[in-house]
């Protein structure tokens, strides 16, 4: 239950905006002008009147208090989730009390509240009761081996592509261009295998970006080549390896590891979208355990993904890990309270720590693109026309990655610092660290910088 008295931060609020837009347009409504009737509850309900272009206000309401994180209704025709409105009155809320009074939710809203509340204990009844009898086992294990079937022929096919490559040198990648990777990516996903698919079309975009590229090219061929490999011998590999084997060559998985409580920690979430899918991602620290989890959730046809866990708050639930050897990844479970504002910080390391630690997880997973860690006492500092993170007690740093720098969220590190160390969580690869979000030394908010 969210409590009255407990108030987001104004990072928290619009860290639930689908795009800048969204952020933008929600900020103008932050302030109390456009707003009547606005109020809120002791149960984590907040509502009010939005005055637009037409003679009836929009209708806002907003569930807090959802385990899954703010739940919205708004009466615009907006498809964005969600909407101006809503973060406006978020905002709205999360400023001075009296903007948003205590009082007895309206009419309106006490109507979509019964029915979000009814459509949830369905949900659990039907939870409860069981799933349908379970299809054939026989059937679903043939169905399996024949997907089987269909990827290691697709990587066959794709060692075939990499063997023809290396045979007719490198520069034949830049002549023939994009076209013929995205032509072997249909190949592969022909194979059921979108894992390699994805990887194939990577390769595609690195003859034209910038100098050192055959480089880049033949270390990205090289593990192509060690996953087709490793598929092709799975079944010569430990469980744990051969788990995520199939999980980078894109077969589904169930998550079952044992249900893990914890009191969790939202360290950050961002987007990625493209035509078909936003993909959420949302980073979890468990302050008991020490344990880092990734929780993913997808938005199809350009809508946000339901589940929304802005950085900074805490959630008291159950998390359980997906198969495979150093898998963070993981499924939110059970929640037992309502999402809340933290004064709590994760636990940090060094720069030369973190570095071990991403190398270890290499030793793990080889195609591991980066890995969380969080930077104690560290400082933005100016390389030449790059920056990095230098360590304030050893003369160590890490560079940024070029999409970090090119962030406005670096400013606001820069910012946030102002020359002294900070704390900051993100994520390291090979090409360096992007920062995700900061706390000042000493007390203060996380600032996000996604």
């Amino acid at each position: 239950m969210t409590q009255q008295g407990v108030r987001w931060t104004a990072d928290q609020v619009l860290a639930l905006a689908p795009d800048a837009a969204s952020r933008k347009a929600g900020s103008k409504l932050g302030a109390a002008g456009p707003w009547s009737e606005a109020g809120s509850s002791d149960e984590g309900t907040v509502w009010g009147l939005c005055k637009g272009s037409g003679s009836k206000p929009y209708q806002t309401v907003i569930d807090i208090a959802d385990t899954a994180g703010p739940a919205y209704k708004c009466s615009c025709p907006s498809r964005k989730f969600p909407c101006k409105h809503a973060l406006g009155l978020l905002l709205l809320w999360a400023g001075e009390d009296s903007a948003v009074p205590p009082g007895q939710a309206p009419g309106w809203a006490e109507e979509w509240l019964a029915g979000r509340r009814k459509r949830t204990e369905e949900k659990r009844a039907a939870g409860a009761s069981g799933s349908p009898a379970a299809a054939d086992p026989e059937a679903a294990r043939r169905r399996a081996e024949r997907r089987a079937e269909r990827i290691s022929a697709g990587a066959g096919e794709l060692e075939q592509r990499l063997t023809d490559l290396l045979r007719t040198g490198l520069a034949s990648a830049e002549q023939a261009g994009y076209g013929l990777w995205e032509e072997t990516a249909a190949r592969m996903v022909d194979a059921q295998a979108p894992g390699l698919a994805a990887r194939a079309r990577e390769l595609g975009a690195i003859p034209s970006s910038g100098p050192g590229w055959p480089v880049r090219l033949l270390e990205e061929c090289a593990l192509l080549h060690l996953l087709d490999q490793a598929w092709l011998r799975r079944e010569r590999l430990p469980d744990d390896l051969a788990a995520t084997v199939r999980s980078r060559v894109g077969l589904p998985a169930a998550p079952d590891g044992p249900p893990l409580r914890d009191h969790w920690l939202v360290l950050a979430q961002y987007d990625t979208t493209d035509p078909k899918l936003t993909t959420r991602r949302i980073w979890l620290y468990g302050t008991a355990s020490g344990r880092t989890s990734l929780v993913l959730s997808y938005g199809a046809g350009g809508r946000a993904p339901e589940l929304a866990l802005p950085m900074g708050l805490a959630l008291d639930a159950e998390v359980s890990a997906f198969p495979g050897v150093g898998q963070l990844r993981a499924s939110l479970g059970e929640q037992f309270a309502a999402p809340s504002p933290t004064t709590e910080r994760p636990q940090g390391v060094t720069t030369a720590q973190a570095a071990v630690h991403y190398g270890e997880a290499l030793r793990n997973d080889p195609w591991l693109d980066s890995v969380p860690v969080t930077l104690d006492r560290v400082v933005p500092t100016p390389d030449g026309d790059s920056w990095q993170l230098a360590d304030a007690g050893a003369d160590l740093a890490l560079p940024l990655t070029p999409t970090a720098r090119s962030r406005p969220g670096l400013w606001r590190l820069v910012a946030l610092s102002g020359g002294a160390p900070v704390k900051v969580f993100g994520e390291l690869g090979h090409r360096g660290f992007t920062p995700l979000t900061a706390w000042p030394d000493g007390a203060g908010e996380p600032v996000s910088l996604c």
